[in-house]
């Protein structure tokens, strides 16, 4: 059973430090061809998936580790596909002419947040942010500006590798109609009668509506750490 007084940032960082070494394996094993080097990498995913299933005892949600390391062997490509990256994902935060902003509940949770998806080839970020609002909800939007870039694993609301690029788009068109599979819900929501629950909010929701209002707004990504591989403490998270 695990310590329900265990630190939060202490399971985080064991999600961190296990797919960084899960990552770095794949990797090697994925361009070397020398046979004591495969062997060494598959020693090191076997210490990173020992590294994963003890942050899942901390979560309760454990599975045996076999499957952590199964699943990492059968993602290993060769040569340059074979280099482990973070995946990207794409959010979009829309406004109306209202100042509200447009939500989407989300089937499998029922937690509301803005629309999202993962990039797809032969798209550029943008074009992916007005994909993902026209499918999930109906509504045209185009891209007005960036407002951040955010690292989900450090953020804690991924539990792999994955970057978020968050763009504020402004409605220009359609008709409001969730996506009968993806969602749950959608809706125009203003900033003081927000449904719930709304995932990250705390830390999205305040630039998201002073974006949606015009006001002059930073791009945000995560400030460097020091030292950058152990977090030390709170406010890793900053705008600049």
């Amino acid at each position: 059973m695990a310590d329900p007084a265990a630190p939060r940032d202490f399971t985080r960082d064991l999600l961190r430090w296990s797919e960084t070494l899960a990552a770095i394996a794949r990797t090697g094993l994925g361009f070397t061809q020398v046979l004591y080097e495969r062997e060494r990498f598959e020693e090191v995913l076997k210490v990173a998936a020992d590294i994963k299933g003890a942050a899942d005892e901390a979560l309760e949600t454990r599975r045996e580790t076999d499957h952590f390391v199964q699943e990492w062997m059968d993602s290993i490509g060769e040569g340059v596909p074979g280099y482990v990256t973070p995946k990207v994902a794409i959010g979009a935060v829309v406004g109306n002419d209202e100042g509200q902003i447009l939500l989407v509940k989300r089937p499998d949770s029922g937690i509301w947040l803005y629309p999202t998806g993962w990039a797809d080839v032969g798209y550029s970020p943008a074009e992916v942010a007005m994909k993902e609002v026209e499918e999930e909800t109906g509504v045209l939007c185009e891209p007005v500006r960036l407002l951040g870039v955010v690292d989900g694993l450090r953020m804690g609301f991924t539990r792999f590798g994955m970057y978020m690029l968050l763009f504020h788009c402004k409605a220009v068109g359609g008709e409001l109609a969730g996506h009968p599979l993806e969602t749950a819900g959608v809706g125009w929501f203003h900033e003081d009668d927000l449904p719930w629950p709304v995932a990250g909010f705390s830390w999205w929701g305040p630039q998201a509506f002073s974006a949606i209002r015009g006001e002059s707004i930073e791009v945000t990504f995560d400030a460097p750490r020091a030292p950058m591989w152990r977090e030390e403490g709170e406010g890793s998270h900053g705008s600049h």
